[in-house]
């Protein structure tokens, strides 16, 4: 490639130290996560002897952007430690007297340039993979031996203590997805649009057309509890920045109970909504066979044909496209979940393939799935995740 180098990748570094007796026998934990599919990268711990807690704290920082910096030297991070200290500090909103810090602060603001990392705070109960890296160096160091990889159980889930579901192949995809292509590494971050598909509704089972034309349904509890589940996916890898939703009722409900989680407000952008279906709202795909064979047929053939009185699938895609633009101008550098529908959804991915209009027959996407496109600076486009559901297992 001739000094090409990969797009810059993004990482979240969650940390976390302690200190058995502040001072006393401590610890680090340290985990780097993509930012996108939540996939762990790397893990670190070590026992530190006698220090504070807050030392433990800041060594676990710098072992965890020391990691992210391994992987990519060229890479946004976004930090996420239950130290408010640390994370204030780091943040430039408190002074750092502690001379034992002062050091480790320095230090730490030299591994990445400035501009290059974030911080946020999360409560105690989100930073669980660190913590328990944390308490595992301390307790190998009480034994008087040195923490191992080999011997962690830190990514177990923390719910039910039980292994990740997740195969082999949907690792494999997944770190397939979010590979960065080739381009100048000074482009900066890219916006990067996660796109949600809302939960379930009472016609999605069914398979019914249910456009921005229809009766506009609530989600279903099912719909409710898919929506909690993505909610809880999003809180733990921490890199949404801002929420945008489509009008309509099943994506504001969708988009509600994930920003009560994530704490962050909706906006409401008109362009996400579905496609209008017209007179098929509410029908099944054979029901439309049965009573509008001859429309049925132009629009399986021409993305201008329309719905009997709706929208046609070349109209959806001008007015995403227009959407795009606009989010991607408002949202540069920044990590935005949209939540919209099928039909918009499987359009921000084939504009972003180049793909023809026709390959949106050929794209399933599951109810609460995740999706992802990262655009950049040059005009260029990656997709870095399509139907994403272990969220939902």
């Amino acid at each position: 490639m001739d000094g090409a180098r990969g797009r810059a990748r993004e990482y979240v570094v969650e940390a976390d130290g302690g200190s058995r007796g502040n001072p006393g026998p401590a610890g680090y934990g340290a985990v780097v996560l993509d930012a996108i599919t939540g996939e762990t990268l790397v893990e670190a711990a070590e026992y530190l002897g006698v220090v504070t807690n807050n030392v433990a704290e800041y060594r676990g920082l710098l072992a965890g952007l020391r990691a992210a910096r391994e992987l990519d030297p060229d890479a946004g991070v976004h930090v996420r430690m239950d130290s408010k200290l640390v994370v204030e500090q780091m943040s430039g909103r408190w002074k750092i007297k502690h001379p034992d810090m002062k050091p480790l602060a320095t230090e730490a603001a030299r591994v990445f340039p400035p501009g290059r990392v974030t911080y946020e705070w999360i409560p105690r109960a989100e930073n669980k993979h660190a913590d328990r890296l944390a308490n595992e160096a301390m307790d190998a160091g009480a034994r008087g031996e040195q923490w191992s990889p080999s011997d962690s159980t830190a990514d177990l889930d923390t719910a039910t203590g039980a292994v990740p579901t997740a195969s082999d192949a949907d690792v494999r995809a997944a770190q397939t997805v979010a590979s960065p292509g080739w381009g100048p590494p000074d482009m900066g971050a890219p916006a990067t649009f996660v796109l949600l598909r809302h939960g379930e509704t009472p016609l999605t089972p069914q398979k019914r057309f249910s456009g921005s034309g229809g009766s506009d349904p609530s989600l279903s509890p099912v719909g409710r509890e898919q929506a909690e589940k993505v909610a809880a996916s999003l809180a733990r890898r921490g890199t949404v920045e801002a929420m945008v939703a489509s009008p309509l009722a099943r994506t504001r409900e969708t988009a509600g109970i994930v920003a009560a989680r994530l704490g962050l407000e909706v906006a409401v952008d008109e362009g996400l909504r579905e496609t209008d279906f017209g007179a098929w709202e509410g029908l099944t795909f054979g029901e439309v066979r049965e009573r509008y064979p001859d429309d049925l047929d132009a629009w399986l053939a021409s993305p201008d044909a329309e719905p009997t009185g709706g929208e046609s699938f070349a109209a959806t895609g001008a007015r995403i496209a227009a959407t795009r633009d606009r989010l991607v101008a408002a949202h540069a550098g920044r990590t935005v979940l949209l939540v919209s529908h099928v039909t918009p959804i499987k359009t921000f991915l084939r504009l972003a393939l180049g793909a023809p209009p026709e390959s949106l027959f050929r794209m399933e996407l599951s109810a609460a799935s995740l999706s992802a496109v990262a655009y950049y600076a040059d005009g260029g486009a990656s997709v870095r995740l399509f139907n994403e559901t272990s969220h939902l297992r």
